[in-house]
């Protein structure tokens, strides 16, 4: 599993390093199976781990009608914060698939960005506003093109507005050609990503 990349992430994860034995709890992203995010917090919690599933009252087609449910704000993810030396307990909660990671190590995520999800997520929720979810890219991220007529296509994230502009060139002869492409239709190019086109 080293190298893969989960929906929504472009951080790498991999198996449990043994060598953290730090007793400092801290947060950390747990992907979920999908539709198990209620039930994997609900879990954590019973097992002495403080868990956050941020929702949002959102509307969905129940059977044969639309009704208001708490829907997740980042699906397949639940927020749980305990210490390293407690990972594979967390490892073996029902529904838990890894631990997001970068470079073989879970990546600890800080208190004020949890903070701030909690904010956003009361906002919404108060204001009746149901967002739409973009992938976190960066200027100077590899990205590839996943949908309209560039699909396929991997270029640089030169600007960062809501439409991402996108540069797409040879390295090699330093030029390349810009283009506006939306978003949505963009993922994280990973290291593990490159190595098998190659």
């Amino acid at each position: 599993m080293h190298g893969s990349t989960f929906p929504g992430f472009g951080a790498p994860v991999c198996r449990f390093e043994r060598d953290q034995t730090s007793r400092e709890p801290h947060w950390y992203a747990c992907y979920t199976r999908g539709r198990h995010e209620k039930r994997v917090e609900a879990l954590l919690r019973e097992r002495g781990v403080e868990g956050y599933l941020p929702v949002i009252r959102a509307l969905r087609k129940w059977k044969d009608r639309m009704k208001l449910v708490d829907w997740p704000l980042f699906p397949s993810y639940v927020f749980g914060r305990f210490a390293p030396d407690d990972l594979s307990r967390v490892l073996a909660t029902r529904g838990v698939v890894e631990v997001v990671r970068v470079g073989g190590r879970p990546l600890t995520i800080p208190e004020e960005e949890i903070e701030n999800v909690r904010r956003f997520a009361s906002a919404l929720s108060s204001a009746g506003v149901e967002p739409e979810p973009e992938p976190f890219l960066e200027k100077g991220q590899e990205v590839r093109v996943c949908e309209g007529p560039f699909t396929g296509v991997v270029g640089v994230v030169v600007e960062t507005s809501r439409g991402r502009r996108v540069l797409v060139g040879v390295r090699g002869i330093g030029m390349g050609f810009a283009v506006d492409v939306n978003a949505r239709h963009l993922q994280p190019v990973s290291d593990h990503a490159r190595s098998s086109a190659a």
